[in-house]
């Protein structure tokens, strides 16, 4: 651990990353551990693990961290009251503990679910696209949002605890169970809709809705 933290120029970040690149199958000690291990050897001479038995207290702290730093990082969404219950600890301390090391609750994203093929075509509608400018104003692009009985799923409260944006998402399905849904469309600049969709948006339905419904939305729009 002395010899990683001076490679990295006793930057504690970098040495718990150094750490782990060169040890991947040892415990990885914070960066708290990295630089309570710096200051005792220079202050005392002796590393930690041979300290005196009056300065147990000081380590039973250090313990303490090293279990909320691990069980982040087992399970990046776990809630800082669930840690404080299953270490016994304050919720304070859980905080304070993880803001020391740098880490901060990132909220999750809702993104829309991707079958195995939906990469590729999405990438070669791009690249389609792209290769004309003006393109863009003659295409109607259309969404529909699902609504239910759940109401808006609100994800104000899920995160993800990382020193770095992880940029964590929730995936969700609309198109596996819903109850009402709404169609509306973009053309150049022009909104069209919205329009519900009733029943369940199966193929006919929605083939049915391309072929009578939408020349109707479009009376208006030059």
């Amino acid at each position: 651990m002395i010899y990683v933290y001076g490679f990295c120029d006793g930057n504690s970040v970098h040495a718990v990353a150094e750490y782990q690149q060169r040890l991947p199958n040892r415990r990885i000690p914070t960066r708290r551990v990295f630089n309570l291990v710096y200051q005792t050897l220079r202050d005392t001479g002796t590393l930690p693990g041979v300290r005196i038995a009056a300065e147990r207290d000081v380590n039973d702290g250090v313990d303490e961290e090293e279990g909320i730093i691990q069980m982040v990082q087992s399970s990046q969404r776990a809630s800082t009251r669930r840690i404080a219950r299953r270490l016994r600890v304050p919720h304070t301390r859980v905080w304070r503990t993880l803001h020391a090391e740098g880490m901060y609750p990132y909220h999750v994203q809702r993104v829309q679910h991707l079958g195995p093929g939906d990469f590729v075509e999405r990438l070669d509608f791009g690249k389609w696209l792209n290769g004309s400018r003006q393109l863009h104003r003659y295409i109607l692009f259309t969404d529909e949002a699902q609504f239910n009985r759940d109401g808006v799923n609100n994800t104000h409260n899920s995160h993800v605890w990382a020193d770095e944006n992880p940029h964590a998402t929730v995936e969700s399905n609309f198109q596996v169970r819903f109850s009402v849904n709404v169609w509306c469309a973009v053309l150049d600049d022009q909104l069209i809709g919205p329009f519900i969709l009733e029943g369940r948006l199966a193929g006919e339905a929605y083939l049915r809705f391309l072929q009578e419904e939408l020349l109707r939305l479009l009376e208006d729009v030059p």
